[in-house]
């Protein structure tokens, strides 16, 4: 059997929906596309999109956790974007956001992390 599988969503906990939200939109040019919310009220789900595919960015929000950092241990999954234009100039805008957490001069690239911690690499659109 041959399976064809294609990229749909990716997910990351958030602690605060709004905050995430508004990083996302404002660091990375990504909007929300489309919501979801438990009738309870026990969580909430925004989907966020880049405008260009169908891959989407799955912020989930918990009712029950604590408002406190996800423990992310040692996981070093992560995000990665490529973005359009002036590279230096997108990344001495990430710099003056103050929320680049690690650059890698000998490959060309950078990591951002969002406010819950979650590094997301960024590339070149070409490279």
């Amino acid at each position: 059997m041959e399976i064809k599988g294609r990229f749909d969503h990716f997910n990351i906990d958030v602690t605060d929906l709004e905050r995430s939200i508004e990083f996302y939109d404002k660091a990375l040019g990504l909007k929300v596309v489309k919501t979801k919310e438990a009738s309870d009220g026990s969580f909430k789900l925004v989907y966020l999109g880049d405008g260009s595919g169908q891959f989407l960015l799955e912020l989930t929000w918990l009712r029950d956790h604590a408002a406190t950092p996800f423990d992310l241990g040692e996981n070093e999954s992560h995000l990665c974007l490529r973005v359009a234009g002036d590279y230096d100039a997108v990344r001495e805008y990430h710099r003056q956001m103050g929320c680049i957490c690690y650059e890698n001069h000998d490959m060309g690239l950078y990591f951002i992390n969002d406010p819950d911690d979650y590094w997301i690499e960024i590339l070149p659109e070409k490279r």
